[in-house]
């Protein structure tokens, strides 16, 4: 007799996030895991709120596979979440906290959401979305109450702390993370527990870990893929999460909040580190726990970084470069290459396959432009509903990332443009697309374009070149900001604009953002504030 016998998996050999925690919760229970605002609970703790909550989801009909909206500021309330959906089986749907109701509602409807879970100051936006979606499913709201939606404690504490364990596939679904696209429409990047799970082996593996680094400074907004992704290596280790609350960054605020809770390792971005840095007698401070620090998400000056390196002499100092559809990183600068290759972006991380190519998939030589395409474990499974855009997306059987780049002489790579029609402002990325489709709606504007302003504190913010649909009746910067109040969230509202008669265009009919972008530097553009 002859063939394959298939094994079954046996509960407790699982490495999903909700397989982790249980783990850590059984063999050293009394271990802080995650802390925030000076409340600490242990591994077993936090599992018990967890089975709890998962418990009172699976009550109120949520599977295997189902869609579950978290919509909060940085707290316990937010991982307990995620943690909880993925024990299920479930599909964790974090949504952006700037995001406005009809944003949401677009999120909600995509994703064909179950349940939700949601912050109660942000209540009042989800609710004024669920209104606009067929049968949105049972809430829980926490920190607060909210009309029609049932009290996240209160959920809890009917559940029942003892979880029936189900056997979650790795190669599943874990979270749905929308990010936009030159469509102007969100794309739900579908994430796998294998996906997250190898990018977390692969980093710790690429910069090393060692039994110092057990402390995490969660800095990212927890939906962001910098927030999710950046703590599941410190969660394999067994480690402690701290949380900082979402909100005006204070650099005071978090040098105490690093110094009192020995953070070893910490991601900012570059706007973050320069205020750090700038603290008074920030080299006074005693933050000798911190090994690893690591920045990215926009550029960040050879000034900036010998600060860094000056300051923190202990810590490896470390680019990161990827995208939410690699979970995210792909490639890494390291340590003194930080100076000596200053604009890289490294090398590939462990378990992450790279080409730069041209449109036909050909292999540019090195020191040419092309387009950096990916072939990795740590890649999507697809965009959520979105067969035409997954194709696209994987033409050639390489995951294409849209970034043009060049690898030098020593193989390491430089982007020369970032994704088309792409903005960062503050770390968030915001795609043109979308907010030109919602200020062409405005009946003063006949055709817009948006490009990027450099601006001191966000690093690029975002300007709406517009010509009128009739000539000299042309929308004020003040009408577009009232037009974009409940159409955009704040970070993705043109900060200025500019009126011009008519906007360049090639013989193809296509806009000349490079001409735009010229004019700009040029000083030709009559900017007018907002």
């Amino acid at each position: 007799m002859s063939g394959v016998v298939e094994v079954p998996r046996l509960l407790g050999r699982g490495m999903t996030m909700g397989d982790q925690l249980a783990r850590h919760a059984r063999t050293q229970g009394g271990r802080p895991a995650f802390s925030f605002e000076g409340a600490t609970l242990t591994y077993s703790q936090f599992d018990t709120r967890v089975s709890r909550l998962a418990n009172a989801l699976r009550e109120r009909g949520v599977g295997y596979g189902d869609r579950v909206v978290v919509l909060g500021l940085n707290t316990l309330e937010v991982l307990e979440t995620y943690f909880a959906s993925t024990r299920l089986g479930a599909i964790c749907v974090p949504v952006n906290f700037r995001l406005v109701a009809d944003e949401i509602a677009y999120v909600l409807a995509d994703s064909g959401a179950r349940a939700s879970v949601v912050h109660a100051p942000l209540a009042p936006a989800l609710a004024k979305a669920r209104e606009q979606v067929d049968d949105p499913g049972p809430c829980l709201v926490f920190g607060g109450a909210f009309e029609g939606m049932a009290d996240y404690e209160e959920a809890l504490a009917a559940a029942s702390p003892e979880f029936d364990e189900i056997t979650v596939d790795e190669q599943d679904p874990a979270f749905i993370m929308y990010t936009s696209g030159t469509t102007g429409r969100p794309k739900g990047a579908v994430l796998t527990h294998h996906n997250l799970l190898m990018h977390a082996f692969s980093n710790m593996a690429s910069l090393g870990t060692g039994p110092e680094d057990k402390v995490w400074l969660a800095a990212a907004p927890l939906f962001h893929i910098a927030g999710l992704s950046g703590m599941l290596p410190n969660l394999l280790l067994g480690g402690r999460t701290v949380l900082l609350p979402s909100g005006q960054f204070d650099p005071v605020a978090v040098v105490d909040l690093m110094e009192r809770e020995r953070v070893s390792s910490v991601f900012l971005v570059p706007a973050q580190w320069q205020a750090i840095v700038n603290v008074p007698g920030i080299r006074e401070r005693d933050l000798s726990a911190l090994s690893k620090i690591s920045w990215g998400a926009a550029p960040a000056s050879t000034t900036l970084l010998r600060t860094m390196i000056e300051v923190f002499p202990q810590a490896e100092v470390t680019t990161a470069f990827g995208q939410t559809e690699c979970s995210p990183v792909t490639t890494l600068l390291r340590g003194e290459d930080s100076i000596r290759k200053i604009g890289s972006v490294g090398k590939p991380m462990l378990n992450v396959e790279v080409r730069v190519v041209d449109d036909d998939m050909n292999d540019v030589p090195r020191g040419e432009v092309g387009e950096i395409v990916y072939r990795s474990p740590m890649v999507m499974k697809e965009y959520w509903n979105k067969p035409a855009e997954t194709a696209e997306a994987f033409r050639g059987g390489w995951f294409h990332s849209g970034d043009l780049v060049r690898q030098d002489e020593d193989g390491y790579y430089f982007v020369v443009d970032r994704k088309k029609d792409m903005i960062i402002s503050g770390g968030e990325n915001i795609y043109c697309a979308e907010v030109e489709n919602v200020l062409a709606a405005h009946p003063k504007i006949g055709e817009v374009a948006l490009i990027g302003m450099p601006d001191d504190k966000w690093g690029e913010t975002p300007l709406a070149v517009i010509s009128p649909r009739t000539p000299g009746d042309a929308p004020t910067a003040a009408e577009l900001e009232e037009w974009c109040l409940d159409r955009l969230a704040r970070y993705k509202r043109p900060r200025r604009i500019a009126v011009v008669p008519a906007l360049p265009r090639n013989p193809s009919g296509k806009v000349l953002k490079t001409q735009l972008r010229a004019d700009r530097e040029a000083g030709k553009l009559p900017i007018e504030s907002a």
